[in-house]
């Protein structure tokens, strides 16, 4: 008899996932009987792009060649080092842990997602970003209102899109702030920056 290569959950871990997936209908039901959904479903699609990795990675290199400022060099060049990385963690632990998104995508015209949902990359990319501009690139501080609130509603709209499960977004935030914290570690020096552009460049 040919064996199953189907992945056998431990029993603990099968049934914390349980409980995530029905306390995340739960909430999801319960914001529901408040907001719009309906209403509110194209915001929802905005900031699901607004903080989408590819558009991020892009926008970060062309920002390189718009703004052509030596002294954005090195904020420029760390923010799309934290991207990568983010994208590349992201990646590794979906493929290892393979779990389920709550419902199958089937909207055409969105980027993505893929079938996986553990851990939110859009959780991660925006806790690293907010993480990013508040302890290695600090923005004005009239900036840090809209720069929370729109990464609390990048988080919340993964689950009110049924997305993601609760845990999924609470690990994707713990792992953007790692990503943050590492790429404070290895921050590239400004001289690094500008001769790393100078070389791409040329």
């Amino acid at each position: 008899m040919a064996k199953s290569n189907k992945r056998q959950v431990p029993t603990p871990l099968r049934k914390a996932l349980a409980v995530d997936a029905y306390l995340t209908d739960k909430f999801v039901k319960l914001i529901e009987k408040i907001l719009p959904l309906k209403q509110l479903k194209v915001h929802y699609k905005v900031l699901e792009i607004s903080c989408h990795g590819i558009p991020w990675l892009i926008m970060s290199v062309v920002s390189i060649w718009i703004f052509n400022s030596k002294t954005l060099y090195q904020m420029q060049i760390n923010l799309i080092l934290g991207l990568i990385l983010d994208i590349i963690f992201i990646s590794v632990i979906k493929a290892v842990t393979r779990r389920r998104r709550p419902t199958v995508n089937d909207d055409l015209f969105a980027i993505g997602p893929d079938k996986y949902a553990f851990p939110s990359g859009h959780a991660s990319r925006a806790a690293f970003i907010v993480y990013f501009f508040f302890y290695l690139w600090p923005l004005p501080l009239i900036c840090t209102p809209p720069l929370l609130a729109w990464s609390f509603s990048v988080c919340m709209t993964r689950l009110l899109m049924h997305r993601h499960h609760i845990l999924d977004v609470i690990v994707g935030i713990f792992l953007g702030i790692f990503e943050g914290s590492l790429v404070g570690y290895i921050y590239l020096d400004h001289e690094t920056c500008v001769n790393l552009i100078s070389w791409i460049t040329n």
